[in-house]
């Protein structure tokens, strides 16, 4: 089996993973890449991340690399610390760079097989995280006679209607894993590529390394009071909705802290990956 270099680099250190329970080992992790776009009107407004997948013997997890980062430092003792350095970092460049100091991206955790034949999400909204329990290998898959060559694996076409957007998948049947970034999974063989008919949400692995005995955690929450809130998928989703097209309106009311009127308000003008829940 060939591999290739993982280019992101992360070492979790003691602090992170003390107290955290260990669901399993990975013997595989996939790194991919996510685009997607922030302007549904115009389709210019294109933002990236990193997603990281762990494949255990029983249970994977899928995450972004980047909300990991903060929330490893969040558990360390001198967070504030490191935090305020980054920052400070960042802000005494002439020009601030995204990629200069820690932040957020997805903070979608995904836990597949967890529990047994269903799958865990965690998630977060403002000051809340939440958690929900949702179908595992969900999508009814038709696999096609395409043929393409990514990261020098031959990998076969499968299409799907899933949650509102169709969807073309590339999986490669030389890496015997049923599974995929974010959500999806339940192909014969691992997905290298998947997209919806827009393009509006675009993934693409870029590393696959084999590791050995690399934990498989369950990342608690950090923010606000630092407990998962429990809820249903479809209730979460209309939660997300309304958060993203009136950001400052959903922390007020969560905190009572008022912005001033509606000259701060920023309403982000593009659909959630899931689209069922209306």
């Amino acid at each position: 089996m060939k591999y290739y270099l993982f280019i992101a680099i992360f070492l979790f250190s003691p602090h992170s993973l003390f107290g955290q329970k260990r669901l399993d080992e990975a013997y595989l992790k996939c790194q991919y890449k996510l685009s997607y776009t922030k302007d549904t009107l115009s389709f210019q407004n294109t933002s990236n991340d990193v997603l990281i997948l762990q494949i255990g013997k029983t249970i994977t997890k899928c995450y972004s690399y980047y909300s990991n980062q903060v929330d490893s430092i969040l558990a360390m003792s001198n967070s504030h610390d490191i935090m305020r350095e980054h920052l400070n970092y960042a802000f005494s460049k002439k020009e601030i760079n995204t990629n200069d100091y820690p932040h957020k991206r997805m903070k979608t955790y995904i836990y597949k097989n967890y529990p047994q034949g269903k799958m865990t999400v965690t998630d977060g909204l403002a000051l809340q995280d939440y958690i929900y329990e949702d179908e595992l290998n969900s999508q009814n898959w038709q696999i096609l006679d395409s043929i393409k060559v990514i990261l020098n694996y031959p990998c076969q076409k499968a299409e799907c209607c899933f949650r509102g957007r169709r969807w073309a998948a590339w999986f490669a049947a030389d890496i015997a894993v049923s599974d995929g970034p974010w959500k999806f999974g339940g192909l014969p063989g691992l997905i290298m590529e998947i997209y919806d008919q827009r393009q509006q949400y675009y993934f693409t692995i870029i590393g696959l390394q084999k590791v050995e005995a690399e934990p498989i955690i369950f990342s608690q929450a950090y923010v606000g009071s630092k407990k998962f809130e429990k809820t249903n998928r479809k209730e979460f989703l209309k939660a997300q909705k309304r958060y993203l097209m009136d950001i400052n309106g959903y922390i007020e009311l969560e905190t009572g802290i008022g912005f001033g009127g509606n000259n701060l308000q920023k309403v982000i003008q593009y659909d959630l990956i899931e689209l069922d829940y209306k």
